[in-house]
This record gives structure tokens, sequence and C-alpha cells, in this order.
């Protein structure tokens, strides 16, 4: 479960988060890049198009500053049912994943994780609201800033712009 650090946080950089083996992730070592948070799920509706895009887009961009970080959450239809070593291996194995897949976790609710309490607080995310389903995608900027949400059907190709925007390309 993706947790703060000991003080309030004011950015994404202030949180930690286990990764899909298990190893504890602080976000802070993505200072200086471009972040899509991203909910995901192996089972959906919108998984082949969306794992497929976010390949496409973290290929194109991950040299010029952006990170993927997809996080694996079961609240819809119970569409990730799979252990993290399962989650990983379909990603990696069926979507060449190589951007960082962390462990599976709520995004809604009581039990939500940290950070997507925070997401979802943002001014930029969703004010509070709770995310709708699978895929949803937080933009964070290069300091930790949430600067986009965009809904889980949104294809990444359709948000190239906002995505060179927050990269500080023309």
């Amino acid at each position: 479960m993706a947790s703060p650090s000991p003080t309030s946080p004011q950015s994404v950089h202030d949180f930690t988060a286990k990764d899909a083996r298990g190893n504890e992730v602080d976000l802070s070592s993505y200072k200086g890049k471009e972040l899509l948070i991203i909910n995901v799920a192996s089972q959906c509706g919108l998984t082949h198009s969306n794992y497929t895009e976010m390949r496409q887009v973290y290929d194109k961009y991950k040299n010029k500053g952006l990170e993927i970080l997809a996080f694996p959450c079961n609240q819809f239809a119970a569409e990730e049912p799979g252990s993290n070593e399962q989650i990983l291996e379909f990603a990696c194995t069926r979507y060449k994943a190589d951007y960082p897949v962390f462990s599976k976790i709520d995004v809604n609710g009581k039990n939500a994780a940290p950070l997507y309490k925070f997401l979802r607080s943002s001014k930029a995310g969703l004010s509070g609201g709770d995310i709708t389903w699978n895929f949803a995608k937080f933009s964070v900027d290069r300091e930790g800033n949430v600067v986009g949400h965009f809904a889980p059907n949104t294809s990444l190709l359709n948000i190239e712009k906002d995505i060179l925007k927050v990269l500080g390309e023309p």
C-alpha cells in the first residue's frame, strides 16, 4: 500500500509504495520526471487498448522524462484477481511493460492507498470524488503536483499534447 511520509503530503513525491515484488519505493525517486499514474486491471474490456497505448507512449517519451506507474486494482468488477506475481508476469510478458508495476491496491473507500486519496483530493484530480473504473489516469508534473486527470476510456494517444506540455516539449 502506498503510504505518505511522516509530514502531511504536499506532492506525490511525499509517498512510498510497494512494487509488485514487494520492494518499498520512495516516490521522491521520480523527482524531475513527469508521471502518469494509472490504476490497471488485466481482465477489463479496456485492458488491451490501454496496455498497448501505455507501452507506445512510454517507449516514445521515457527518454524525455516520462514515467508510467501502474497500480493494479481489483475494486471494479473483480477484473484484477491475480497475485502481484501473476499481474507482473501478465504486464511484462503480454504487453512488454518495462515501466514500474506496483502491488495491488484499493483506489477508493476506507482502504484506499494514501497515494490515491491524495490523487483524488487534488484540485486537478477528482476534488475528492471516487475513481469510476480501471485505467483512470493522473498526470503529475516534475515537481510532484497533480496537473490532470483523465477518464478510464481516454486514449493516451489522445492526450499526447498534454503529456508534451508537462514534459516542456512544443
